[in-house]
């Protein structure tokens, strides 16, 4: 079981790793980072112009940076279902994409 000290390392660790990948995506290809971060194009400016000193404060925190975007049971459903095939499983993912991504425009 972890500790207290161990749980804020981890959180620590997440964080600047969620952060340099947030920050890639967003450099390499702006439109498709907004989709798969699930963030505003103020929030991926904001992450895509930090410098490394302000990246590495940012996630020192004790607050995880990213949470979970599948918040209901449809989109679980559809993650966690194992069809009896590939393309029924391929379909289900497919599905939760689609509904994912019709969440990101309603927040955007």
């Amino acid at each position: 079981m972890m500790n207290a000290d161990q749980i804020l390392a981890e959180i620590r660790e997440a964080n600047l790793n969620y952060l340099m990948l947030a920050q890639s995506l967003i450099r390499q290809d702006p439109e498709q980072a907004l989709y798969r971060l699930g963030i505003s194009e103020d929030t991926a400016t904001l992450i895509g112009t930090l410098s490394p000193a302000q990246l590495m404060k940012i996630a020192s925190g004790n607050t995880l940076l990213c949470r979970f975007r599948m918040d209901d049971d449809l989109v679980w459903g559809l993650l966690t279902s194992h069809g009896k095939s590939a393309a029924n499983d391929g379909i289900s993912r497919l599905h939760a994409s689609i509904l994912m991504a019709g969440r990101h425009q309603e927040a955007a």
